[in-house]
């Protein structure tokens, strides 16, 4: 890999990071357990569609990682981790079919499957499907959230934000 591709991914995923680190001291205003906006989701959508996928791979694995870490939270990882990983091989199936006009949609499939392998991970931890009661809002607040998220992510792939071409 060379030296400038290897610096924006790690660039990406600092960015992740940092997303995600402030949007955890925002104070949740829905009193649903794991409602939340996924703001340094932009950067894993973006990366799906403009990195391979072993390179998003890293950007997510070392964010959900330093993401528990430094969010004080390392129990979270099992969670955080299967959320993502199903989330990440969603996306990466459905950008085969979807247009660039609409990664937003692949986008709300991430969020879905993101809460879905945190309910799995709840479930399997707590051996208990209790947790499942909460699956419904997570869905609906998932499929906001991953709209607004895949909109952001669309928009900066489009005007080419995030970085210069050589």
């Amino acid at each position: 890999m060379k030296a400038k591709k290897l610096a924006r991914l790690a660039l990406l995923t600092a960015v992740a990071l940092i997303i995600f680190i402030i949007e955890l001291q925002i104070p949740n205003i829905i009193p649903i357990p794991g409602v939340k906006l996924g703001l340094a989701n932009i950067v894993t959508v973006y990366a799906v569609y403009k990195y391979s996928a072993k390179e998003t791979a890293a950007i997510v694995i070392i964010r959900v990682v330093l993401g528990s870490i430094f969010g004080g939270n390392i129990a979270a990882i099992m969670y955080s981790m299967a959320g993502a990983l199903l989330c990440l091989a969603g996306m990466l199936l459905i950008k085969r079919i979807v247009p660039m006009n609409f990664i937003w949609l692949s986008s709300i499939l991430g969020a879905i499957l993101h809460n879905t392998g945190q309910m799995i991970a709840a479930v399997l931890v707590m051996r208990s499907f209790a947790v499942i009661s909460v699956y419904p809002f997570l869905i609906v607040s998932g499929c906001i959230a991953g709209a607004f998220t895949g909109l952001c992510a669309q928009f900066l792939i489009k005007r080419g934000s995030l970085e210069k071409t050589d």
